[in-house]
Parts: structure tokens; C-alpha cells; sequence
């Protein structure tokens, strides 16, 4: 049975750096009653408090929420009434220095000269460094046209691998590209979860937009996670559906289930890519949950007047 769910932020729970809409709070807070949750990005501890931290609903059960900043390189947990670190791997300066030498080297040699940018568009987050293309101010709008199928990126990407080959080096969010020790991704982030929470790989489940090769979300496939690719954080809520009503069944049933989100109404039984259309699937997740979750049903028509039910798109793939 599942234990964990882990996520992925911008892109799959909120919009790039922005809070968590109050339907994504509701909902993870509804998951928070039935497994653990962990959150794992690129973004600083900052960062987590304004998008996830400070979102959520009284209700929700802190004590199983892990927050994994700078690629989990840092863990947060809530603790005596607040939220505590748990661990921090920081680079050295002269780490930092070299790495911000060959950013400046790369956009050089690439010829990546953006029209305009807002705020800096290199930030050093201790265990972390991030360059985002537009600036770390650029509006969303701005973000989600400028590279949306990762292709500028890679040129960088690859040339970056050549100049710094001992760190690794990540696609992630709708502009950035993330920096870190060599072999720390979101797979070592959920090893290290694994180590602080005593919750095996095998009973967690990963959800995030960027599980592809090269996205920073794909070592959690890599790693032997069950994943689920979504398009936006409408395609999580659907995901979150299902899953709670899941295990929800389960545990009334006092019975063992894999829970995947895209199961239908007999949730032991799974929905293949093939036999169901995404949208339908979608719809299926969602009505469990109002079936099994009265209180969450009144949410209905968030889902319709963002045209969740007629949008095949929102699961990019399984």
C-alpha cells in the first residue's frame, strides 16, 4: 500500500512560485489524513513557506508532511509548533564561485541573450544553484511561453555538463536549470527521505510534470517509484482524487491497494492508458472522491469551470 506521496512544486502543485490555491491546500490536506506527504523542489526554504507552508488549512495533519527544499538537500519537518531542519548540505565558496564562472562562461558561449529579465537570474540557495532564464521576478505568463518543450534549456544543459562535470545538473520549473552535487537529484532527495521517514521506495509514489529524460523530476522514476506525469496542478488535483478515495476504501475494507490515481470506481481495479482516455479517467478520480469524500464535493464546480472534464490533456502520460 501506498505510504508517501511525494511532489514536485511549480508546475505541479502550484503555478511557478506561486502559493498553493485553496482547493490544492483542501486537497492535500485530505491526503495528509490517509498517508504521508513530502514536497521536493528546487526552491529555497523561503520559498516553501510562501507557496506551502502558510497555505494549508488548520486541519491538516503537519506531523506527516516532509518539506524538501533545494532538491532535498535540506528536509523541514514540523515540530513543537513549528517548522524545524532536519539536515542541510551547503557547496563551499569556492563551489559557488566556480559555479557561477561557468554560468556566466555558458550564456557566453550559447549566445543566450533574453530581451528582457526580471530580477536576478542566477541565486545561490546554499545547496543549490539555480539559474533562471527570465529572472527570478519574471511573470508567469512570461515563464510558460518562453520554453515550454525544454529546448533552449538543453543547449545550456549540455554545455554546462561539459564545464562542470562533477555536479549534476537539471531541468526544472517552466526556466530554470538546477545545480547541484554530483549524484544529489530528487532520486537522492527520496533516498534520503526514505532514511529520515523509515517509509520504503517501494510504498511511496511520485507526482510531478517534469519525469522525462533530463526533467528534474525523472530520477524518481529512475529510482523505481511508481510516477504519475501531469500537465499542471489540475492534473494533481484529479491525481490526489484518486488516491485519497483509494486508500480511503482500503483501509475501510481493511484491505491492501496499490492506489494508483487512474483506478475507477472498483478501486482495486486498474485503468490502463490503453482502455480509457485521459479526460475519462480524470472524471473517474474525480467522482470518487465525491463519492467517498461528501465534504470535498461542493469543489465540483472548481473542476467545471476549469474545463477539467473536457481537457484530455492535463495526464501527460502513465
Amino acid at each position: 500500500m501506498i505510504s508517501l506521496v511525494a511532489f514536485d512544486l511549480d508546475g505541479t502543485l502550484a503555478e511557478s512560485k506561486q502559493p498553493l490555491k485553496d482547493t490544492m491546500g483542501e486537497a492535500l490536506a485530505d491526503l495528509l489524513a490517509v498517508a504521508h506527504v513530502a514536497v521536493i523542489s528546487g526552491g529555497d526554504w523561503p520559498q516553501f513557506q510562501k507557496q506551502v507552508a502558510s497555505r494549508l488549512p488548520a486541519r491538516a495533519d503537519l506531523s506527516k508532511l516532509w518539506l524538501m527544499p533545494t532538491t532535498g538537500t535540506k528536509l523541514y519537518t514540523h515540530k513543537a509548533a513549528d517548522w524545524q531542519p532536519v539536515y542541510a548540505e551547503l557547496f563551499s565558496d569556492a563551489e559557488r564561485k566556480n559555479i557561477r564562472d561557468a554560468f556566466e562562461a555558458s550564456l557566453e558561449a550559447t549566445g543566450f541573450k533574453p530581451e528582457k529579465t526580471w530580477g536576478e537570474r542566477i541565486e545561490d540557495r546554499g545547496s543549490q544553484i539555480t539559474f533562471s532564464a527570465l529572472g527570478q521576478q519574471a511573470p508567469v505568463a512570461e515563464k510558460e511561453h518562453w520554453d515550454p518543450d525544454f529546448a533552449k534549456r538543453k543547449v545550456i544543459q549540455a554545455d554546462l555538463r561539459i564545464r562542470l562535470p562533477e555536479l549534476s545538473i537539471n531541468m526544472g520549473g517552466a526556466t530554470s536549470i538546477d545545480i547541484t552535487q554530483k549524484g544529489v537529484d530528487k532520486g537522492y532527495g527520496l533516498k534520503k527521505l526514505r532514511d529520515a521517514s523509515g517509509i520504503p521506495l517501494e510504498q511511496m509514489m511520485f507526482i510531478g510534470d517534469a519525469i522525462f529524460p533530463g526533467g528534474n523530476d525523472y530520477p524518481a522514476k529512475l529510482l523505481g517509484l511508481e510516477t504519475v506525469r501531469v500537465k499542471d496542478p489540475d492534473g494533481t488535483l484529479a491525481a490526489i482524487a484518486g488516491i485519497v478515495a483509494c486508500l480511503k476504501e482500503s483501509f475501510a475494507n481493511e484491505q491492501s491497494a496499490s492506489c494508483h490515481p487512474l483506478w475507477g470506481a472498483e478501486v482495486n481495479r486498474p485503468f490502463s492508458a490503453q482502455t480509457a482516455p485521459p479526460v475519462e479517467m480524470m472524471q473517474i478520480g474525480l467522482l470518487i472522491l465525491m463519492e467517498f469524500q461528501p465534504n470535498f464535493s461542493s469543489q465540483s464546480d472548481h473542476y467545471r469551470s476549469h474545463g477539467i472534464f473536457s481537457r484530455p490533456d492535463v495526464f501527460m502520460n502513465i
